[in-house]
């Protein structure tokens, strides 16, 4: 009989690594379940157990708000302009580094990857430093810079590992076959990126919408929903508010990650794949 390995089946991990991977995740998204579970909540201002009942009240309050629906209208504006630059920029720097090799290029690869692997002060200190240089203050435009800055390396990362499974053979068969350069960018190129582009895309989306710690530095006065939030809670009374709001982001932020899970989902072995 052949084995697991033999018959190209990864062998099943040991029950005990089981038990302590699902307790983990489960330690981890106990808080996540108590925050929903209390949007529901009839109490209004305190955290007693058991629930002292079941109500939809909170969600039609905390839509009803102006500073919530700006805060939300914000933060989407924010992170679907922070995604686009992403997109234009991450793109591109993996079109241009993935298979040339010239004098600076690891240079300039860490410093892409620099924003999202430093501790989140740092950039933020270091984006309100240059922003004071350069005499703008905060305002919307600073978010969005800001968090280009670090959404950028998501599209990048992306981008780059599918170029370098793409043969690039299927590029030199187009113009050998007639097709200029953005012919073959547009019935070649991406085609076989497109997913990537995409699942980066959201990915970036999720995390600008509920980025913090960047944001405080260059939001000056502007109030994104996860700063909203910070600031609520200090706010006895609107705890079931806050709740509402805090699952309504998990929820919009669950999804585009899920879809960009789906979208890179065993493409990893195909080379070339245009999934």
């Amino acid at each position: 009989m052949r084995s697991d390995t033999a018959s190209g089946m990864q062998p099943a991990a040991p029950l005990w690594l089981r038990g302590l991977a699902w307790g983990g995740l489960l330690f981890l998204h106990f808080p996540l379940v108590v925050v929903c579970l209390y949007a529901f909540n009839t109490e209004a201002s305190a955290f007693s157990f058991p629930l002292q009942g079941f109500t939809l009240h909170w969600f039609e309050a905390a839509l009803a708000r102006e500073d919530v629906l700006q805060a939300i209208w914000l933060s989407v504006k924010v992170a679907s302009g922070a995604t686009l630059l992403a997109l234009l920029l991450g793109g591109l720097a993996a079109a241009a580094l993935y298979r040339r090799n010239f004098l600076g290029r690891d240079a300039i690869t860490v410093m892409l990857s620099l924003p999202i692997a430093l501790p989140g002060i740092v950039t933020g200190i270091a984006l309100l430093s240059t922003f004071k240089l350069a005499e703008v203050d905060p305002n919307f435009w600073t978010i969005l810079i800001g968090h280009a800055t670090f959404c950028m390396v998501v599209v990048y990362n992306n981008v780059i590992a599918r170029f370098r499974r793409m043969p690039y053979s299927l590029v030199e068969a187009s113009m050998d076959l007639g097709a200029d350069s953005l012919q073959t960018f547009r019935h070649v190129v991406l085609p076989q990126i497109a997913t990537a582009l995409l699942a980066g895309g959201v990915l970036a989306f999720a995390l600008s919408f509920d980025e913090i710690i960047v944001t405080t530095f260059t939001a000056g006065h502007e109030k994104t929903l996860p700063i909203w939030l910070l600031n609520q809670l200090g706010r006895p009374r609107d705890v079931p508010i806050t709740n509402v709001v805090a699952m309504l982001v998990m929820l919009l932020t669950m999804g585009p990650i899920l879809l960009a899970w789906k979208l890179t989902q065993g493409t990893e072995a195909v080379a070339g794949s245009g999934k």
